[in-house]
């Protein structure tokens, strides 16, 4: 059964299956965050560029498991499947949600 994610959430996943960085940026405010491997990634342009370099690094694919609200944020636990040691590996991916865009992910 698919997951009912929030639009701005569903794109973002549906940009990653496609592997297409800049609509991925596109799904954040233009000062949106991405918080992945103890860097800071601020801005569309280095949310693109985090992407970039993490799909050539790591050559992953994303599958939503579950979902769930928090605390204002939208928790998605996410297999992780690539070329990475113990893969795959669940992960949360933290979404907090301005109008109809994300403002910032947090991969934990």
């Amino acid at each position: 059964m698919p997951l009912d994610l929030p639009g701005p959430i569903a794109e973002f996943f549906a940009a990653e299956k496609a592997h297409d960085p800049l609509a991925i940026a596109r799904r954040f405010v233009d000062a949106g965050v991405v918080l992945d491997e103890g860097g800071t990634f601020r801005g569309t342009d280095a949310i693109r560029d985090w992407n970039v370099a993490v799909q050539k690094k790591y050559h992953y694919t994303l599958t939503p498991m579950s979902v769930a609200e928090l605390d204002g944020t939208t928790v998605v636990a996410v297999k992780v499947t690539g070329g990475f040691p113990g893969s795959p590996i669940t992960f949360d991916y933290i979404f907090r949600v301005e109008g109809d865009k994300i403002a910032s992910l947090e991969i934990r």
